[in-house]
């Protein structure tokens, strides 16, 4: 039998947030059986932990019908577990990752731990065709007219590619209808992951929405990789307040499907190119339980 635990990441409220599959003993797991398990657990995102050794731990994430490279919410709910069980004293710690390697911070407060901060990839960034920009709104149930003309509507990645879409406000964000089979083409033809809409509350405040069905997610509740590219792409075209060299944020996502969650965000910037981008969070755990190779059916 396999140990999983269920948790919730970005929220310190158990099923709230964005909950992930926790897998710390997947070494002998074949990568049928890592999707099965996935399958089975039916979250957005499983990390399983294939070798914990030292300061590094080597990693691989599932949805419920596909590997994927990175999961910034499954990494910030694997980080609680590892500190949680034992495996983490706070000290230094890297996650071996299809992308690269993660390096991962521990926040405690009375010597418990409570928040998760991940250092993502430098932001990759592109620009998204004019002529997809009607077709983008469009999918979305939306009129081109309600796009916002002052902030950065492009393609970009932090881990995961994602196509960032601003929105005028939040009440319009609220009422999308979109077609899904729509954003899954056009997903396709831009080659990311997901359609990230997004909308200001504020100076350094955002509400966001995330449509992934290209790898099997109709609509991500809380997504941790892609508030940490579009913060970084935020500072980077200076919409950002910066002090001393950094940019803060905070991105609310998950209202919609009422499971809200909170995704802080840390860019470090030199002039206008990013330095560093790191994206933290706290977790909690919804359950615990065992799995065999005979529940795949």
């Amino acid at each position: 039998m396999i140990a999983y635990c269920e948790v919730s990441a970005f929220t310190e409220t158990p099923g709230q947030g964005n909950r992930a599959g926790v897998v710390l003993e997947a070494g002998e797991l074949s990568e049928a059986e890592m999707q099965a398990l996935a399958a089975f657990l039916d979250v957005p995102e499983t990390v399983f932990v294939t070798r914990m050794g030292g300061e590094a731990v080597r990693v691989r994430y599932f949805t419920p019908t596909q590997e994927i490279e990175f999961c910034g919410h499954a990494t910030v709910a694997l980080g609680l577990r590892l500190a949680q069980s034992g495996h983490w004293g706070g000290g230094p710690l890297v996650l071996e990752t299809l992308v690269g390697r993660i390096p991962l911070t521990l926040e405690a407060e009375a010597g418990v731990p409570t928040r998760v901060w991940m250092a993502q990839r430098r932001l990759e960034s592109r620009p998204v065709p004019r002529a997809l920009r009607a077709e983008l709104a469009e999918a979305l149930g939306l009129d081109e007219r309600m796009i916002h003309r002052g902030l950065p509507l492009a393609s970009a990645s932090t881990g995961l590619w994602s196509v960032f879409v601003p929105l005028l406000d939040g009440v319009i964000l609220d009422g999308m209808e979109p077609d899904l089979r729509r954003i899954h083409a056009l997903s396709d033809a831009l080659e990311v992951t997901s359609v990230y809409v997004y909308a200001p509350m504020g100076v350094s405040r955002f509400a966001a929405r995330d449509f992934a069905p290209a790898v099997g997610i109709p609509e991500d509740p809380v997504t941790g990789s892609a508030a940490g590219a579009l913060l970084a792409l935020l500072a980077r075209e200076g919409r950002l307040p910066v002090r001393g060299g950094r940019a803060w944020g905070v991105v609310y996502q998950g209202h919609a499907l009422g499971t809200p969650g909170e995704v802080e965000v840390e860019v470090t910037l030199a002039g206008q190119t990013v330095q560093e981008v790191r994206v933290g969070g706290r977790a909690a755990l919804n359950c615990e339980g065992y799995w065999t190779a005979e529940k795949q059916g």
